[in-house]
């Protein structure tokens, strides 16, 4: 499949207890009363045309939210822009801080009482927890009100819990892709393979030149070990199908099943394969010191070909990298089994409140608007399936394609696993066990040891 060719007909994984993202691209940054955030002529007081779709949130003098994240380097640097012209407007400064070790410090300042105002949550696992411990306090009316006009209900429900909306969604990205480089590719001959036969044929040509056709990282300071469980949780949709992936989720079947057994040597048959990985770094065991960052740049130099990461890894290519079917680097979607079978990993992130201050809520409700979804996409790096985001305002074609599939009205999709299970283990034992895989653990060993975790009840 050449993905510039197909990227509006890809035909999504439907069955079982799916994610169907039933969502429709209307509207755009022209109706949201600026969308992108521009400025107008007195950017220094933020004026009242400037300001016109601000006001909404109300005025502060002075206030300032304190706001809490995995979000690191560049990406957090374009977090913090999304709030320039708001704090012109509204007087709320938002102090964003960002941490590989989220998962952990959330529950740690929480428990101790010094909590931020905002958290952005990637896993609704983790908020779950922390909606049941206490913490979080339920959505205003306007943050669900918002989430309502832009998001589809199966996006709100993960960031409802137990009836009470909590969560509004962020961002959303699409993990089904492969990076690669068209020169590179052009270069050697190679097609963009169309199916999973097709990608392993490739994967051996290549090897076959003496080139590590593969490069990957799944370090990630607390949180290392995630990106292999993106890798598994493709490889359950492609060889156990949607119907298999919602069991495992949910733990209608354990998580040392043979389906998930057969899906994890899938994965491992690249990722623990020395003579396919880990281009320009080292050998497969290198991937688990490799930080996630650092994973697919060795592309750049040629000492590799392939790396599978979610649309947002865009972020992570250096300053001045072109992004583009003819360019340094662009991605294709991961194939299926067969070329009419194309299921699609998505995931996503939600922002909870630990208090109802008004300012915290000013700042929440922003968060879950068109306005902010169209400015943040606009500033690049990331994609939203926020119904009010203009894919032209997308940094990249990768990104435009994300967002494209994320909108197809039939588009049928599954949120990521780990993401959905019970938080010690899909941000506890499932990344910790990967680690050890990837470090040389057989896998029935692994998944015995994860499926030992799952909590009783």
């Amino acid at each position: 499949m050449k993905i510039t060719a197909k990227k509006r007909g890809l035909s999504m994984l439907a069955g079982g207890a799916a994610l169907t993202l039933v969502l429709s691209a209307c509207g755009g940054a022209d109706d949201l009363g600026g969308g992108g955030g521009g400025g107008g002529d007195d950017e220094a007081t933020g004026g009242d045309a400037d300001c016109a779709a601000f006001e909404e949130y109300g005025s502060f003098d002075g206030e300032t939210v304190s706001l809490f994240s995995s979000i690191r380097e560049t990406e957090a640097d374009q977090l913090q822009d999304t709030f320039t012209q708001f704090t012109e407007c509204t007087g709320i400064t938002v102090e964003h801080n960002g941490s590989g070790e989220f998962e952990q410090q959330i529950v740690v300042q929480a428990e101790g009482g010094n909590a931020p105002d905002l958290a952005i949550f990637p896993q609704p696992g983790l908020l779950s927890r922390m909606v049941g411990d206490g913490y979080l306090v339920p959505a205003s009316e306007a943050v669900e009100a918002n989430a309502d006009e832009g998001w589809s209900e199966d996006w709100k429900a993960y960031g409802t819990v137990d009836g009470e909306f909590y969560a509004a969604p962020l961002m959303a990205s699409v993990k089904s892709f492969v990076w690669y480089s068209p020169s590179a590719f052009e270069e050697g001959g190679y097609e963009v393979p169309t199916t999973w036969d097709d990608l392993m044929a490739l994967t051996e040509e290549i090897a076959a030149t003496g080139t590590k056709p593969w490069c990957a990282g799944i370090e990630s300071g607390g949180a290392t070990g995630w990106p292999a469980t993106d890798w598994i949780e493709d490889m359950v949709l492609r060889s156990g199908g949607g119907d298999v992936y919602d069991q495992w989720v949910t733990h209608e079947i354990p998580f040392n099943d043979p389906a998930i057994v057969e899906a994890t040597d899938m994965a491992g048959a690249i990722l623990k394969n020395d003579d396919y990985v880990n281009g320009g770094i080292g050998d497969s065991r290198s991937i688990a010191t490799t930080s996630f960052n650092d994973g697919g740049l060795p592309i750049l130099d040629g000492e590799c070909y392939m790396h599978r990461q979610a649309s947002f890894y865009e972020a992570q290519w250096p300053e001045g990298t072109d992004v583009s079917p003819e360019g340094d680097v662009f991605a294709f979607y991961l194939p299926g089994v067969s070329e009419d079978e194309s299921p699609l990993l998505v995931a996503g992130e939600f922002v909870g409140a630990f208090n109802d201050n008004e300012a915290t809520q000013a700042v929440q409700a922003y968060m879950s608007s068109g306005e902010w979804a169209n400015t943040r996409v606009e500033i690049g790096g990331v994609t939203s399936a926020n119904r009010a985001v203009d894919p032209e305002l997308a940094s990249s074609d990768v990104l435009r394609l994300a967002i494209e599939l994320l909108q197809q009205e039939d588009a049928v999709a599954r949120f990521d696993g780990s993401d959905l299970m019970p938080s010690a283990v899909g941000a506890g034992s499932f990344w910790t066990g990967m680690t050890q895989w990837i470090d040389g653990e057989e896998t029935q060993t692994v998944l015995d040891q994860i499926e030992a975790s799952w909590p009783a009840s």
